[in-house]
Formats: structure tokens, sequence, C-alpha cells
């Protein structure tokens, strides 16, 4: 039986502005004859496929072969492809992708960010992953949304983190949606230190594919109205949108930061990676979560079509966190 998902955000003004499954490969039917948002889950591939009115949306990528769960591909409304799966001169990097440096109770550091350099030459299976472990809820409908377990692992399968993901998919028409995504992790294992530096680790980062990046003519901004890395890098924002015309077509993808009243920067790159930081007294600096603590983070990724006026970026995060 399906179970329902806790959070369930009415975005009935976003849009006005524009169970369980068994087997290896399951389509999950919604309670309603026409759902907008459908699942296609197969075991076998560690693959989660969403589609909107027929169309794919994204494929969430979470099996054991898969070093670091990820989203990829990500479509843009006329079906390109946004996102990059995996790229050089930072091979760790993953798409769309959630992680983190710790260490469990002062021993070795789990490298959960980079944990492409623990492996065996680049290769699966790593020595810090952060595994699938089961999805708990799976909900289709006018509006879809799922929630999953994992496990954060290092060396011997020792446990670190439990993390808790939930999705929620919103369809705004016209090949355009919205994600609303919360991460929560619990130290169920000990006391968790927060070590990475301010730069590396993905809270969450995505990685955009190099027809859409800034070497290529991608325009990053953020919600003060400033443009490009050298001024959006690092600095405090609400919001940071990338689109660029790809083939005569212009469209772009969004992050909101979910407001907690405290400062947040933003790491940005004209190569394509960009995502918000901690608040600025959890990044760059230690901390620690004490044993069966928690910390979470919430954000949209909207993806949307033309630039950040005709995609009316900034009215959408209102309605976001309107809603």
């Amino acid at each position: 039986m399906r179970k329902k998902l806790p959070f369930r955000p009415s975005l009935v003004t976003l849009v006005a502005l524009g169970t369980m499954m068994a087997g290896t490969h399951t389509t999950v039917q919604a309670d309603s004859p026409d759902p907008r948002v459908t699942f296609a889950q197969d075991d076998d591939a560690g693959a989660l496929t969403v589609q909107i009115d027929g169309q794919e949306a994204f494929v969430y990528q979470y099996g054991d072969e898969v070093d670091l769960t990820h989203i990829w591909p990500l479509r843009s409304p006329s079906g390109k492809n946004m996102l990059v799966q995996q790229t050089q001169p930072f091979p760790h990097h993953r798409s769309l992708w959630f992680a983190d440096t710790v260490r469990l109770e002062g021993g070795e550091r789990g490298r959960f960010y980079d944990a492409y350099h623990t492996g065996q030459a680049g290769k699966p299976p790593f020595r810090d992953r952060i595994r699938h472990d089961r999805f708990t809820a799976v909900e289709p409908g006018d509006e879809g949304g799922y929630r999953e377990k994992l496990v954060w692992v290092m060396a011997h399968e020792i446990p670190v983190l439990d993390e808790q993901r939930d999705v929620r998919i919103v369809p705004l028409g016209n090949g355009e949606y919205l994600l609303d995504m919360v991460f929560t992790l619990t130290a169920s294992y000990g006391d968790v230190d927060f070590v990475s530096d301010a730069v590396h680790y993905a809270w969450p980062y995505l990685r955009i594919n190099e027809k859409f990046h800034g070497d290529n003519g991608g325009t990053i901004t953020n919600d003060r109205g400033q443009t490009g890395q050298a001024e959006t890098n690092m600095e405090p924002a609400k919001w940071v949108d990338y689109s660029n015309t790809v083939d005569g077509t212009t469209e772009g993808v969004a992050v909101f930061q979910w407001p907690d009243g405290q400062t947040r920067r933003w790491l940005t790159r004209e190569y394509g990676t960009f995502g918000p930081r901690r608040p600025d007294a959890q990044s760059g600096r230690p901390f620690t979560i004490p044993r069966d603590g928690t910390l979470s983070q919430r954000v949209g990724i909207l993806v949307h079509r033309g630039d950040v006026e005709t995609g009316r970026v900034g009215e959408r995060y209102e309605a976001y966190i309107g809603s």
C-alpha cells in the first residue's frame, strides 16, 4: 500500500504563475485515472524514472553500482538534458547530488563528497558511499513525490549517518516543473563532526552540462540582480538561476533556498557548478551534531522556459516560500 508523504505544500499560486514498490521493475499507479506525475522503478538498473504528462522529467540513480546517488538526466521543458553525470577534472561531481565530509565520534573522515577518490581506479565500490536503503513512499498524482531512506557508510559498512530524502514533484504546465526537496540527516550512530571547508560539500550542488553553462554563454543570476561567477560566488542570495539559449530555445534551472532566518552564501562557477552553502556559522568551520541530533536542508529546483526574467524566477520563488 502506498503511504502518503508527510509534507504536501499547496502550490496553486505557483502553478498559476506558470508505496512501497515491490519487484524489480514496477510502474506505480495513481488513484486518479490520468495522473500527471508517474513513476517507473527498475531495481535491476537502480533507476527511478519520473514522468510528467507522459514525458521523462528526470531519473534518480540509486543502484549498488552507483558511487553516489544522484539525479541524472534532468530534462528541460523542451526535453534537453541540462546536467552532466560525470566530468573531468572533477570526476566526483554527480549531476544533482547531496554529500559532505564528516567524522563519526572523532574517528577517520568519511569522504562522501569526493568518494570517487576512495575507490579502485575511480570505480565502485568506494570505501565511503551514500547507500540507498529503500523507498518508503512513492505517490503518483497531479502532484507526485517519493520518500527514501539512505545510509552513509564507510569501509566495512560502518554506518555514519542516516538520511531521509523527501522529493515532491509539481508540474507547472508547458513542460515546466518544480522539485521541492528536503534532505534530513540523523546522527543515529554517535556524535558526527562536519569537517568540510566552505567549498567542498554539496548542499546540494548541480553540475550544468557544457551546452548550458557559462563558458558557452549561460548566465548565472541571483535574486539581488548580480550576474556571473565574479559577482555571485560566495555572495548571500535567496536563489540562483542558470539559463542559456541552446539550439534556439532559451531555458534554465533555478535553485531556491527555503528561508530559515539565516544568511546563505552560494558557490557559483561559470563551468557549471552551483549550489547553496550552509549558514555561515556552519560553513567552512567544523561543527558537531550530537548523537540522535538532526540537520536538514530544504530547496526548490525550478526547471523553466525562458531566462531569469521571462521565466519569472523571482515571482515563482515568492510563490514557493508562500506555499
